[in-house]
């Protein structure tokens, strides 16, 4: 193949919308996208609860924030020129109990301050919206839906081959070399590619194929399992849309939740779990190279240190399903455990710092002919076409 204006490493979403971002903006663009697997969004687009974000979390000024807004409006647009199934169906943010309306407070000044249409109500509204649902005081917010990701992806994918770039599946990169005016890199199967800038978006790989690229990497990935269970079709009346708790503040998670999904059905979850393996997506999958780097990793140890209580109880809602139904009864006091079936569960990248921390914003590095995407946590899909016009953006500097 000849040399390439732009390579690109991971067919997830942010990759793929990375793709076709450039070729919108320079249609005369070189412009390869090589995936490992043999389709596209086969690990965290794949794996996603679907849920259109409506950036009411982040911290105002911040990357997540101001592309969560942008993004999921240039989602919803996507989907309605492309027919793909959507709804902004709005979702409630709920305190079950009196302790946890300061947090709620502040959740709500937050979306105020990122320009997210909210409301603070009462029990009465709460039931108006969701009967089924226990609280104190919630949060409305209307702007939240739901959408499949993977046809996102898909339709992605197929606007990229017709646009004149290309999708190159099975295609797993093992080297790069970055030379004077290229970068040469190297998949599996012997192949190689040339390419003027190189661009990583590689998800559970990020940090590694990173450093590959010739990148400055200091934080480390750290796959987190999402372990869900489903409701049964006569106890899928229990929820309408989108019930979330408040969130601990000082844990790294939203807590179980329940998730109207779009192809129908309703999703409870998650625990956040440990993975033993960067793609693993079962309680047994184990890769001892994988775990070894996670639990050697001092600041691991540190995050594990200082969060120990939480993930404990976390771990135990893994293996003990009525502690699961317990904690979602907090929010439904109707659901029983025959009420559950096992569902598909995903695997999360965190990007954690050397001194323990989360790193809790977008993290997108430079290098000289490199982009490389080392942190895109959620809302990462619901801002993936914005993500995928700021990474454009970058690399056409680079070429110019």
């Amino acid at each position: 193949m000849p040399q390439q204006d732009v390579l690109i490493i991971g067919g997830g979403i942010v990759g793929l919308a990375t793709a076709w971002r450039l070729l919108q903006q320079r249609p005369s663009l070189r412009v390869t996208l090589l995936e490992k697997e043999t389709r596209v969004a086969q690990h965290q687009t794949g794996h996603n609860s679907g849920v259109l974000h409506s950036g009411i979390y982040y911290r105002p000024g911040s990357l997540r924030a101001r592309n969560c807004r942008e993004g999921r409006q240039a989602m919803v647009e996507f989907c309605r020129e492309e027919g793909i199934p959507h709804e902004i169906c709005g979702k409630v943010i709920v305190a079950t109990r009196q302790e946890e309306i300061p947090q709620l407070l502040k959740i709500y000044e937050r979306g105020i301050a990122n320009g997210v249409k909210c409301e603070l109500i009462d029990l009465p509204r709460l039931r108006q919206l969701e009967p089924a649902v226990n609280g104190v005081r919630a949060l409305h917010v209307p702007e939240a839906g739901i959408v499949d990701y993977k046809q996102v992806a898909a339709r992605l994918s197929e606007k990229i081959e017709q646009a004149g770039g290309h999708v190159w599946t099975g295609a797993e990169v093992v080297g790069a070399e970055t030379r004077e005016s290229e970068v040469v890199v190297r998949t599996r199967d012997g192949r190689e590619f040339l390419t003027r800038v190189l661009v990583t978006c590689a998800g559970l790989q990020a940090d590694r194929v990173g450093t590959m690229a010739g990148c400055h990497v200091t934080s480390r990935i750290v796959p987190f399992r999402g372990e869900y269970f489903e409701l049964r079709p006569e106890a899928e009346h229990l929820c309408r849309n989108l019930v979330y708790p408040v969130p601990d503040p000082e844990f790294p998670f939203l807590g179980v939740h329940f998730t109207r999904m779009i192809g129908g059905g309703v999703e409870c979850g998650p625990n956040a779990v440990l993975a033993f393996r960067r793609e693993g997506y079962s309680k047994y999958d184990l890769s001892v190279g994988d775990l070894a780097e996670t639990l050697l990793d001092p600041g691991f140890r540190k995050l594990a240190w200082k969060h120990w209580r939480s993930g404990a109880a976390e771990m135990w809602r893994s293996w003990n399903k009525s502690a699961f139904v317990t904690a979602l009864q907090k929010l439904i006091p109707a659901v029983t455990s025959d009420m559950l079936l096992p569902a598909a569960a995903g695997v999360r990248a965190q990007a954690l710092n050397p001194d323990g921390s989360l790193v809790d914003d977008f993290l997108i590095l430079d290098g000289a002919r490199v982009v490389s995407v080392q942190n895109a946590p959620s809302p990462a899909a619901t801002a993936s076409l914005n993500i995928g016009q700021l990474i454009g953006e970058r690399v056409l500097a680079k070429l110019e």
